[in-house]
């Protein structure tokens, strides 16, 4: 890890800035290359990520390795982060103000990765990085620009745990994503 990584690390994990700091046991801040081509990002941590202090590892994440896996993602290239650091209490969605405090590391993170391709997961991630008004029922897989950073959004794998009928889409968005790499 170099020092610009590790410093925004350090910073993270003292992080005080909202009151989520309160009730985590540990701050989730991301896994994966340092020099990955996707950057994936999720809302925030939930039950299993904060005990482990690693972004999606419960039953979400375990979906999100197969529907990889499946679509022919190479786990090598991908840097897996959250908006939010912190686990919110009860899974509940992040409030606004958590989001506008934490959004700095995240921006941070997306500086140091220079990724390829920026891909989230599900509606909250889309409205933070792509347009507020981001309708993930009917943008999904679609191609927008943040910047010089082509990013796209996918239906969140908590939800196709929900609803095993979005399971197709998300296939067939990650193999767009798949195309996608090798023209970048």
């Amino acid at each position: 890890m170099n020092n610009e990584w590790e410093s925004l690390k350090n910073a993270c994990a003292a992080c005080t800035r909202c009151a989520l700091h309160e009730t985590r046991t540990n701050v989730v801040f991301g896994k994966g290359s340092e020099t990955a081509k996707i950057l994936i990002v999720g809302e925030a941590p939930g039950e299993q990520e904060d005990l482990s202090g690693m972004p999606f590892v419960g039953r979400a994440g375990k979906l999100l390795d197969t529907l990889l896996d499946e679509a022919g993602i190479d786990k090598a290239d991908i840097y897996i982060a959250n908006i939010l650091k912190c686990r919110p209490p009860e899974n509940r969605d992040p409030a606004p103000a958590e989001i506008a405090l934490c959004t700095d590391y995240l921006e941070e993170q997306i500086r140091l990765l220079n990724p390829r391709a920026i891909v989230c997961l599900g509606r909250i991630a889309a409205a933070r990085l792509i347009k507020k008004d981001f309708r993930i029922s009917k943008e999904h897989g679609a191609w927008f620009m943040r910047g010089e950073t082509p990013i796209t959004a996918i239906y969140h794998p908590a939800y196709v745990l929900r609803d095993p009928r979005k399971k197709g889409d998300v296939l067939a968005d990650l193999a767009l994503i798949h195309e996608k790499l090798k023209e970048l």
